[in-house]
């Protein structure tokens, strides 16, 4: 009992003697105050971190890095450093703080060391620099005054011009006597982007460009003949005005007759664009190209093209011709007519497309494009005969070629919707061409 007795007291002793030191070392070190960690607890260890707080007074501040080191009597740290009382040494030991941390990252460092090396001088250089560039004279130098920008630009506004300006000057340059040949396609190039709009084209006829138009289809260069030509197809285009003044002017007579002369390729398709455009929709113009004989005309021309480029653009115009006048038929029967639908239903029933086809032998020659290779060609064929079908049934069931064509070409667009299907393409562009043929096998039984 007696030694129990001593045992205590001496751990008494002890822990009042460790007491006192850590007593003193605090009292020492008046700057440093120890926090509380976040779990209440206070600082008993090597390892636990503390915050101090430091007076405002003259101490030498030492710079904390990532590693714990010692703190001698009398040095201070920076705000937001981790300060720690090491219990085993007795000695204070500080490192830089876990915001300070994140901030100082590799690339902060680098910049600093970069930016630590720049020598007076270098300062020096960059701030005379700064000098001469904010000089005002320097600045005026590079650029031009005011007065003059708006001088500049007032004389721009006045070279505007509008889209009736411009065709006005392209006239005047191309009736001029110095103008070359090469300008004047120059010209016809201009005119044939600005008439794509229906007011510029039918100003274009008020100015008396359509007049030039004319005489340069019948100009004995091919290029002008051909330039020519596209203008005047782009300018009547889904415009009636132009379309009317184009017929009453003889525009189509003109185009009739390069048709009907030997020229070369590139110039009969740009007069059958022309053609096709004067027609398409106004049966005012496709009255007076049946009187003029233009049936008769493409079936020459028909017949004389080996390639299928000229027959293919002459089907698909009587095939267009064909549809508007079905069209505006079928579209009376279920509608209520104004004056206007009226009108157009009265010039359409004044064209007699229907008999001058089956006269011309057009039931006959359409087949022919069948034989092409090509599959449009054969797709706009089948489409046209389909339209021909009601006066050209008894010579399609005569016609013992066209029941060859159709069986042969049906084995062959079949095994093509094979290979379609095979590839996922159920309904593709040769199954279309199988239900014409269909179509038009059913119409002949």
């Amino acid at each position: 009992m007696q030694l129990m007795t001593s045992c205590a007291a001496g751990a008494a002793l002890l822990l009042l003697l460790h007491c006192c030191q850590i007593a003193s070392i605090v009292g020492h070190e008046s700057a440093l105050t120890v926090v509380k960690n976040p779990d209440g607890r206070e600082g008993g260890g090597a390892d636990e971190e503390t915050e101090v707080a430091v007076d405002e007074e003259d101490l030498e501040v030492v710079q904390p890095t990532e590693d714990w080191q010692t703190l001698k009597p009398g040095q201070a740290v920076p705000a937001g450093s981790h300060v720690r009382l090491n219990l085993q040494t007795g000695q204070r030991e500080v490192r830089i703080g876990k915001e300070q941390l994140k901030y100082w990252t590799q690339e902060h460092r680098e910049t600093e060391e970069i930016q630590s090396t720049i020598s007076p001088d270098d300062l020096k250089w960059a701030m005379k620099k700064m000098k001469e560039e904010l000089n005002p004279d320097s600045v005026a130098s590079k650029y031009r005054p005011l007065d003059e920008l708006k001088r500049d630009l007032a004389q721009l506004d006045l070279l505007v011009e509008t889209d009736v300006q411009i065709m006005k000057r392209l006239l005047d340059q191309f009736n001029s006597s110095n103008s070359t040949t090469e300008q004047r396609l120059s010209i016809l190039l201009e005119l044939e982007y600005l008439v794509h709009q229906v007011d510029n084209a039918q100003t274009l006829c008020s100015m008396g460009g359509l007049q030039l138009i004319l005489e340069g289809l019948n100009s004995t260069d091919i290029r002008l003949q051909e330039s020519s030509a596209f203008v005047l197809g782009s300018a009547v285009s889904s415009n009636p005005v132009v379309q009317v003044k184009a017929v009453e002017s003889g525009a189509l007579q003109t185009l009739l007759t390069v048709l009907a002369t030997a020229q070369p390729l590139r110039v009969k398709k740009k007069v059958l664009f022309a053609v096709a455009a004067l027609l398409r929709n106004f049966p005012y113009s496709q009255r007076h190209f049946l009187s003029h004989g233009g049936l008769q005309v493409l079936s020459e021309l028909f017949k004389a093209d080996g390639g299928g480029v000229l027959r293919t653009r002459i089907v698909t115009m009587l095939y267009d011709m064909i549809s508007e006048k079905e069209l505006i038929s079928q579209a009376g029967l279920d509608l209520v007519l104004d004056a206007s639908h009226e009108e157009r239903v009265h010039q359409y029933s004044q064209v007699s497309l229907q008999g001058e086809l089956l006269e011309k032998g057009w039931c006959s020659l359409v087949p022919q494009l069948l034989e092409s290779t090509e599959h449009d060609y054969r797709e706009k064929a089948l489409r046209a005969l389909l339209a021909m079908a009601p006066m050209c049934l008894d010579q399609y069931r005569l016609d013992s070629s066209l029941l060859g064509s159709l069986l042969s070409l049906r084995d062959q667009y079949q095994e093509m919707v094979q290979s379609e299907m095979i590839v996922g393409e159920e309904n593709g562009y040769f199954a279309e061409i199988v239900e014409l043929i269909h179509a038009l096998q059913f119409k002949m039984k």
